[in-house]
């Protein structure tokens, strides 16, 4: 200590605070993500210019009846509750179209009885194609995509195919819903 001054401290105050440092680090780290379209948002991530979906009911390639209801059903609740979107029944106050097809219907034997034989838990996996038109403008805006979707059951748990179907729709549903989203 010199004259009433710290060794490490210099006259003049040439050096700013290491509040002053931290808080214009934070300021810069903070700003860098939010310029322009590149940043954060609390958009929906839905297209804007659509209020309204017809749903058609699914069409089933396969010889398991009843899933196509199973997964109408779902589409519909998924997207009355994760979209801003409104079904409707009448194509002329729709805005876009929905539909598809169930294409196949699996079932895989996930393990078995070793003294037995028998099929001890199984599981379902639903694959479908879907279509989404735009009735505005005649855009496909999903156009003929593939989408799977599984769901597992256990006989000794009580469950059966149709226990797995419910869910194996209701997660195609969901992977329906996501594929709706616009692009980031």
């Amino acid at each position: 200590m010199k004259n009433g001054i710290l060794k490490n401290q210099r006259v003049g105050g040439k050096f700013p605070s290491a509040l002053t440092v931290l808080c214009f680090c934070l300021c810069a780290f903070g700003l860098c993500g939010c310029s322009g379209t590149a940043g954060y948002s609390n958009e929906s991530l839905f297209p804007r210019n659509i209020e309204s979906v017809r749903l058609e009911m699914f069409d089933n390639q396969t010889f398991r009846r009843g899933v196509e209801y199973e997964l109408s059903d779902a589409l519909s609740k998924r997207i009355e509750a994760d979209t801003p979107y409104k079904i409707v029944t009448n194509t002329d106050r729709a805005d876009t179209v929905i539909g598809g097809q169930i294409v196949s219907i699996e079932e895989l034997a996930l393990s078995t009885d070793r003294d037995i034989g028998t099929v001890l838990e199984s599981e379902i996996l639903l694959h479908a194609v879907v279509n989404w038109k735009n009735l505005k403008t005649g855009d496909l805006m999903i156009d003929h995509l593939t989408v799977s979707a599984s769901a597992s059951y256990s006989i000794y748990q009580s469950q059966d195919f149709k226990y797995a179907s419910t869910l194996a729709a209701n997660n195609l549903a969901r992977k329906i819903v996501e594929l709706m989203e616009g692009g980031w």
